[in-house]
């Protein structure tokens, strides 16, 4: 039996223990908040990849949430008394030089104009306008499924490839499509932005008929690719010319026809066209700029923030590549590596504004 001075001490112990335990808790809970206030680490949460996860889940959920919004600038300054839902109809240019928030969605059902319309929007335009920070990169995959929840075709893909990330997050979400379910899927990435792979896929340096010498520009990613930063040099046996693009945009899947002269020149299928004998690169009629023997067109990208050029791509012709063309033929890209010349080859009929991968 204890004496009751033996159960007083063991009550008071008790009660030690427990107050001891409570304050210890109450410590942890704040300074766990205090460290979450101040975005540091703690245990296995990282308040970076947290960041990552929100903007995947709230980036997904604005794109899926309605049909979107265009809202216009007029000399520099937002118009939004002329926004509008269809931003879908909006030509590329005008869309780049607005503000769009991108959306899918239209009375329950995945819209597919507005899917193709992705096509008319810049990566770096369409994750502003679902509100991600400047220096996240994206990617957005769209796929149509089976009943059996099968990929049977890809709506979209295009963005910034996360092997090029040193940390990223993605979103997934099923959405009614017009004939099934869709699945969209959202990844953000903060690292190193991958530089779109812009092909040159046909060159014309000896136009019939005085017409205007030519290269088409292809641009495989599913977003449109802004021109500005993007350089043509052309280098013969006694010099060179050199032109840097300081606008412009390719749009995704779609060519954009570089010549000499726009009001003569067939723009076939091109989704964009740029005069570049107004800026000394190209010519027409009489004025050789691309050399008609030996020659060569490089293609560079300058990264702003470093300002240094990098060579993208670089097409020869004449000397020993085997490849002359006669007038009215053309150089054109038949296989998947445009570094090797025999992915290259003389055409008798030029395809401008075609496809050619």
């Amino acid at each position: 039996m204890r004496g009751p001075s033996r159960l007083e001490r063991d009550r008071e112990g008790l009660t030690a223990v427990i107050e001891f335990l409570s304050a210890f808790t109450l410590f942890l809970m704040i300074l766990t908040a205090f460290l979450a206030l101040a975005q540091m680490q703690m245990g296995s949460n990282d308040p970076h990849l947290d960041r990552l996860d929100r903007a995947a889940v709230l980036g997904l959920d604005r794109l899926v949430a309605d049909e979107g919004w265009f809202t216009p600038f007029v000399d520099g300054e937002a118009d939004p008394a002329n926004g509008t839902t269809d931003w879908h109809l909006e030509a590329a240019e005008d869309l780049f030089l607005g503000r769009v928030r991108p959306g899918l969605v239209v009375d329950g059902v995945l819209s597919v104009d507005r899917v193709a319309a992705l096509s008319k929007v810049t990566e770096s335009g369409f994750a502003a306008g679902l509100g991600l920070d400047d220096a996240l990169d994206v990617r957005l995959r769209i796929e149509a499924l089976d009943e059996n929840g099968t990929v049977v075709e890809v709506l979209f893909d295009g963005g910034t490839d996360r092997r090029t990330a040193e940390s990223s997050s993605r979103a997934t979400r099923l959405a009614v499509g017009q004939d099934g379910l869709v699945r969209l899927s959202l990844e953000v990435h903060d690292g190193g932005r991958a530089v779109a792979p812009l092909i040159i896929t046909e060159v014309q340096s000896r136009p019939l008929n005085g017409g205007p010498e030519w290269f088409e520009v292809h641009n495989p990613e599913g977003f449109a690719v802004e021109l500005r930063g993007w350089s043509f040099h052309i280098l013969t046996r006694t010099g060179s010319i050199d032109h840097l693009m300081l606008d412009g945009m390719v749009s995704g899947g779609g060519v954009a026809l570089m010549t000499g002269d726009l009001a003569s020149q067939d723009l076939g299928q091109a989704t964009e066209a740029y005069d570049l004998g107004e800026a000394g690169l190209l010519g027409v009629g009489l004025v050789d700029m691309l050399p008609n023997g030996e020659g060569t067109l490089r293609m560079n990208w300058t990264d702003p923030l470093t300002s240094r050029p990098a060579l993208m791509q670089q097409v020869d012709w004449g000397g020993d590549t085997g490849h002359f063309m006669s007038p009215g033929q053309s150089l054109v890209l038949n296989g998947t590596l445009p570094s090797d010349p025999s992915s290259w080859s003389v055409a008798a009929t030029p395809t401008p504004g075609q496809p050619e991968v």
